[in-house]
């Protein structure tokens, strides 16, 4: 028998709960700093385990992604392949923009309070080795549903084809069991929406409202729908799917609606040509008409390493 290791994944499948925080952190200068990260990193396993023991039914977890700018700084380990900077993005009418991010902690769970304890406790361990640079609170709206009033996540992988689309396998050795993460935060202009029918609308995403049945392609050359602009094949016609963690966030009281996305992904090319199609068009030029509406306030990308790899990071 092999004495190898196995290469234990983050729970980057966790199931889509009711509640999430996104967290993006930037990190100070200085090796404490680092020592205080790498420590607390390599116990977030027993920190998790601290906190959902609480309620063991919410289906707790937290995937934690490390930003390019600081990889070879915090880990000394080799640099997943694709990993770079997350690209801005310029289209004729619309721009993806570049922002900046050095951890990403994905926090869920049924229970706001599981979320909320977590947070404050992994803060309180981080203390000033960390600033935080944006802090977003999701929710579950009604059915999935985004603040636009589709389903969102239809196009998620299920079952076997979830690891097959998230997780690193042997075509990058050192980066097995990780995944890349994209994440952007968007805000939603609800009045100019609900201006449009249900039926413009409907063109828009390429689903239908009601009932989320797909709606035709529209003919080469001519507007593609959302769906379309976001489904990526290769040259031979094989498609790529991505998990996205959406969640709808927001506060009536100041005007605020929006979508956090955050995707998964074993190959980040997938997600960044999806971003170009969007942006840019396909053809160029006809941009996804959903950004007339959705505007972007942040674009960052992380990579979440395996379980294991986070664990090695108190090993010195």
């Amino acid at each position: 028998m092999s004495g190898r290791v196995p290469i234990e994944p983050q729970r980057v499948d966790a199931p889509l709960t009711q509640s999430a925080t996104f967290l993006v952190l930037s990190i100070a200068d200085g090796s404490d700093a680092v020592k205080t990260i790498r420590s607390t990193l390599a116990g977030l396993d027993d920190l998790a385990k601290n906190v959902s023991i609480r309620d063991l039914g919410a289906s707790f977890a937290c995937t934690v992604g490390i930003g390019s700018n600081v990889w070879d700084r915090l880990t000394g380990l080799p640099r997943p392949a694709e990993l770079h900077p997350f690209p801005e993005i310029k289209g004729a009418v619309h721009t993806a923009i570049s922002t900046p991010g050095d951890l990403l902690f994905h926090i869920r769970s049924e229970r706001r309070d599981l979320c909320f304890e977590f947070e404050r406790q992994l803060l309180d361990l981080l203390g000033n080795s960390v600033t935080v640079v944006d802090e977003t609170v999701g929710f579950r709206y009604f059915d999935v549903r985004d603040l636009l009033g589709f389903v969102d996540g239809t196009a998620n992988p299920v079952g076997p084809a979830v690891p097959e689309s998230i997780l690193i396998a042997e075509e990058d050795t050192s980066a097995i069991g990780g995944s890349y993460i994209v994440i952007q935060k968007y805000v939603h202009d609800l009045k100019a929406w609900r201006g449009l029918t249900a039926e413009q609308q409907e063109a828009i995403i390429g689903r239908t409202k009601l009932d989320n049945i797909e709606l035709d392609d529209a003919a080469e050359g001519h507007q593609a729908a959302h769906k379309t602009l976001a489904t990526i094949e290769d040259e031979n016609g094989v498609e790529y799917s991505i998990l996205r963690d959406n969640m709808p966030f927001g506060n009536p009281g100041s005007n605020e609606f929006g979508t956090y996305f955050i995707g998964y992904s074993r190959r980040l090319w997938v997600m960044e040509k999806m971003l170009q199609r969007m942006f840019i068009g396909n053809p160029p030029g006809l941009h996804d008409r959903l950004l007339d509406f959705s505007k972007p306030l942040t674009g960052t990308t992380f990579f979440a390493p395996s379980a294991s790899m986070l664990a090695s990071l108190g090993s010195d």
